[in-house]
């Protein structure tokens, strides 16, 4: 009996073309998701047979399929490292070893019989994809022992349903060669590869897999990958996607060959797997050994996030010089990942310009790549509010979102230094009406330090009671970091945009002696209460923002007694 099972197309040259599985929208009922489970490995459903040539002892421990003795993600993922470390040993064995000892086999007759058309086949198999054999360890001659054929399997199959599923058996079954023609098609594979293949094979005629073990699945993945059988992909993905996710199984996602990340079918997978860690290490000061100690595909997801609860921006950047040397003790790598990874996960426009001004002097970063960061952060910095906004707007998309502010525990400032004729600053804090609803019933939010007179000095927003204590109302004060007992004495102004013309109005002045580490200001800055300040149709929230101002003037400065 004959399957036909190609969808197809006519183009205006009159043309025709098959449309693979991965071409056909999976939520379309189209015939290659139809179940010809009955007709696997069936001679009477089959127009060809398919010799599996499998290299390597049966035997030895680096032969076992990846699945095989894992219990978990983790299992699964030390075992593949150790074999990869056995194959890299083994891949000491020269190309004119590897060709002696096949040269051996015919002489001694160790090679199992097969007739010309069989022999071409297995040139043609591996001219097709000479890269791919090699260049994957999990495919290739990692040594003589393993050049050997240990076994032989062979399987009826019908073209037709493996063509329709597979780009790769397309190209082989129709590259126009004599050998295209051949009844048997043979395929050389590593005996750790084995029991992933026949899955993938099952699949192919019935659209599901039988292992339900996360090992297990992801060992379809790999063979899926190889294969070109996106639907398998997507099906396995989707398997791994609805499992319990933990940090150790995300990282191995992130971590899977690059051929298998950019397909599309996994893309839901390492989304989830982004997710997962960004969530876990949403707040990383309660995991700051777990953290520094991820890879450097988890740093980059767990920095990707906007909902990141870290002190500012410096601090991010304090944290990946940090993480990079801990994992890059050579200063060339090093700058090697800064520059071409780590960098863009660093919202340089959000940083102050004091943190800045060390960016450019930092010997971890190559020196024109750091001016290069810098002078971008500086020029959006000086673009206008609306200008900024449209910037962001346009980068929401984007997988780095380097100029989307993250939802920092102090809050960036806009600052403004003047030394003559005494030193003055003018600081600007903006307040989003959430941040401001999320302050009741006593909560607190601090902007990044700035500094004066070379101390730092900080605003903090509050809700609190009113002097009386009859009611909830906005409060706004200014602070000086701890640092000795240096005094200052500073006027302080501050002030907020108020509709209907925007601009500042004056709302309170003071002067007040720092010390150091104390705070002054206003606990009703607005002369009303918490439920007016917050009303529909507040004066003091332009298209959904408060626009706060700090003008400070040092009096004078008292040195130590």
């Amino acid at each position: 009996m004959e399957l036909s099972v190609f969808p197809v197309s006519i183009d205006i040259f009159g043309q025709t073309k098959v449309l693979f599985d991965s071409d056909i929208n999976r939520h379309d009922s189209s015939p290659s998701e139809r179940d010809f489970g009955f007709a696997f490995n069936d001679s009477n459903f089959s127009d060809r047979v398919l010799r599996i040539e499998i290299m390597g002892g049966g035997s030895s421990s680096g032969s076992k399929p990846d699945a095989e003795g894992c219990g978990s993600i983790a299992d699964w993922a030390r075992h593949r490292k150790r074999r990869r470390e056995d194959i890299i040993k083994k891949e000491s064995v020269t190309i004119s070893d590897v060709l002696a000892g096949a040269e051996e086999q015919i002489l001694t007759n160790e090679q199992p019989d097969m007739d010309e058309g069989e022999e071409a086949m297995v040139e043609e198999a591996l001219s097709g994809d000479e890269d791919d054999a090699t260049s994957d360890p999990n495919w290739g001659f990692e040594s003589l022992d393993y050049f050997r054929v240990k076994r032989v399997r062979e399987l009826h199959i019908s073209s037709p349903i493996l063509a329709a599923k597979s780009p790769f058996f397309y190209k082989l079954f129709s590259n126009g060669m004599m050998e295209s023609e051949q009844r048997h098609v043979t395929l050389l594979i590593n005996a750790s590869e084995e029991a992933a293949l026949m899955e993938l094979l099952n699949f192919i005629y019935s659209n599901t897999v039988s292992v339900t073990t996360a090992p297990a699945l992801l060992d379809v993945l790999m063979a899926a990958d190889k294969f070109e059988v996106a639907s398998c992909m997507r099906y396995c993905s989707r398997l791994l996607r609805n499992m319990p996710m933990t940090t150790e199984s995300a990282l191995l996602y992130l971590e899977l060959p690059s051929t298998i990340l950019m397909a599309k079918s996994v893309q839901p997978l390492t989304d989830a797997a982004k997710q997962f860690l960004a969530a876990r290490y949403k707040d990383i000061t309660k995991f700051p050994e777990e953290f520094m100690s991820l890879s450097l595909a988890g740093i980059e997801a767990v920095l990707s996030s906007d909902d990141l609860q870290i002190a500012s921006e410096d601090a991010v950047y304090d944290l990946i010089l940090k993480w990079a040397r801990a994992q890059y003790p050579s200063l060339e790598e090093r700058r090697e990942i800064l520059g071409s990874r780590l960098a863009r996960s660093i919202r340089f426009p959000f940083m102050t310009c004091r943190k800045l001004k060390k960016v450019l002097t930092c010997s971890d970063f190559e020196h024109e790549i750091a001016s290069k960061l810098v002078l971008e952060a500086l020029f959006f910095k000086a673009e206008a509010p609306h200008r900024q906004r449209s910037l962001a707007a346009e980068e929401s998309a984007s997988v780095h979102r380097r100029l989307i502010e993250r939802a920092y525990k102090y809050r960036p400032v806009k600052f403004v230094e003047f030394e003559l004729p005494r030193p003055q600053c003018v600081v600007y804090l903006d307040l989003k009406r959430e941040e401001c609803t999320g302050l009741f019933p006593s909560g607190r939010v601090y902007s990044q330090a700035f500094h004066l007179g070379g101390q730092g000095f900080f605003l903090s927003a509050h809700c609190n009671m009113d002097q009386q204590s009859s009611f909830h109302c906005f409060g706004l004060f200014l602070g000086m970091q701890e640092k000795g007992s240096v005094s200052f004495g500073v006027d302080y102004e501050f002030s907020a945009r108020s509709k209907p013309s925007e601009d500042f109005i004056s709302k309170y002045k003071g002067n007040y002696t720092f010390t150091g580490g104390k705070a002054v200001g206003y606990r009703n800055l607005f002369g009303i209460p918490w439920t007016s300040f917050l009303a529909e149709d507040s004066l003091y929230f332009i298209n959904g923002i408060l626009h706060l101002k700090a003008e400070l003037t040092i009096k004078r400065s008292t040195d130590p007694q």
